[in-house]
């Protein structure tokens, strides 16, 4: 089973959304048997939070839901992922910090599946859900095929 976290400041906007985005193109392709998805937070900000509206909005658009999905923070259950996945440097920053060393698997940030070295805009502060959903989702592509040449 391969694990995958995606992990960004508050988990109710970036990350959550591509759990969501990944988790759909996960059963599209019928590997749910093989991988497993989740999503966290470097901060306690959000702790136990809903999905942003403007996330459920924008996935809803897509028929994608984000029902029962709360943020959580990084917790050590977290080391046995074998992606970690950050949406901009400031997380995987923190990300570092939290590992401290302990962590084997592979840490990139979700664009860099994609072949850019650039971060995922956060739709908190810019306020551009579509932006952010449109990268997420060019992300979890290259991500994805990624991991389908990993299980062949």
């Amino acid at each position: 089973m391969v694990k995958v976290l995606f992990v960004c400041l508050g988990n109710i906007c970036r990350s959550p959304m591509a759990e969501a985005i990944f988790r759909k193109m996960v059963l599209d392709e019928r590997l749910e048997d093989k991988i497993q998805i989740d999503s966290a937070a470097t901060s306690t900000w959000e702790q136990g939070n809903p999905v942003h509206k403007g996330t459920r909005q924008r996935l809803a658009k897509e028929n994608i839901s984000v029902d029962g999905m709360y943020s959580r923070t990084l917790e050590d259950k977290d080391l046995d992922n074998d992606y970690i996945v950050a949406m901009d440097e400031s997380n995987i920053i923190n990300i570092k910090k939290f590992l401290n060393g302990r962590y084997n698997g592979e840490l990139k940030m979700l664009l860099e599946y994609a072949g850019e070295q650039r971060e995922i805009a956060d739709p908190w502060y810019t306020g551009d859900f579509d932006i952010t959903y449109e990268d997420v989702v060019k992300g979890c592509t290259g991500l994805l095929n990624k991991i389908k040449e990993d299980l062949k």
